[in-house]
This record gives C-alpha cells, sequence and structure tokens, in this order.
C-alpha cells in the first residue's frame, strides 16, 4: 500500500486524492440515461460506483447491453407484426408508422429491464 501524501491548505492537511484515468470514448443513449437515473435516484449506488472507478464500465456495460437487446427484439417484433419489405415499398407511411410503434415498444421494455432498475 502506498504512503497517502497531503497538501497543506492553511491550518489543514488536505490529502492528495485523484481518480485513475478513465477512457474518453462517448456513452451512448442509454448509458447517458442510466448515469442520470443513478446520479438522481441511487446516490449510495452511484458514490460507490464513482469512487472505486466502476462507474464508466459499468455505464459502457448497460449501454452495450441496451443497444444489443434492441437489436435482437427489432427483427422478432417486425415479424410478429408483419412489417416486411413489401409493406415498405407499397405503403411507406404505413411502415415508418408501425417500425416507430415497434421502436418505442422495444425500448420501453429496454429502460424497464436495463436502465431503471
Amino acid at each position: 500500500m502506498s504512503e497517502l501524501t497531503y497538501t497543506r491548505s492553511g491550518d489543514y492537511l488536505i490529502p492528495d486524492l485523484s481518480l485513475t484515468e478513465q477512457p474518453q470514448a462517448p456513452l451512448g443513449k442509454y448509458g447517458r440515461m442510466r448515469k442520470d437515473y443513478l446520479k438522481e435516484h441511487c446516490p449510495v449506488l452511484w458514490n460507490s460506483l464513482l469512487l472505486s472507478e466502476k462507474l464508466y464500465p459499468h455505464l459502457r456495460e448497460i449501454d452495450e447491453a441496451a443497444n444489443n437487446r434492441l437489436e435482437q427484439m427489432m427483427p422478432e417484433l417486425m415479424k410478429s407484426a408483419g412489417v416486411t419489405e413489401a409493406l415498405k415499398a407499397s405503403d411507406p407511411m404505413k411502415w415508418v408508422g408501425l417500425m416507430n410503434t415497434l421502436k418505442a415498444q422495444a425500448e420501453e421494455t429496454i429502460l424497464t429491464e436495463l436502465v431503471f432498475s
């Protein structure tokens, strides 16, 4: 264990603490949503992850899992709703409406299961 050093500030000794460098790759939509949720609703877990330097890996994991889940769910939902390339060619507006509805349905499931849990 390394020796802790201090800096004098007036009459106080302040420990020289710093976090190691974290990767600066941007977080995706779901990682940012998870971060905001933890910060606002779970401050103890937020602080624990932050101080143990596990916050960023946790957020990356949630973001990747959510994106993978969305990619997995969309084809299944499209198949069950009858969304096909033929529909896209014959009635593009109906296809867009169905796709938006299916994406919203998939995102609601992902938010409930991964982001807000």
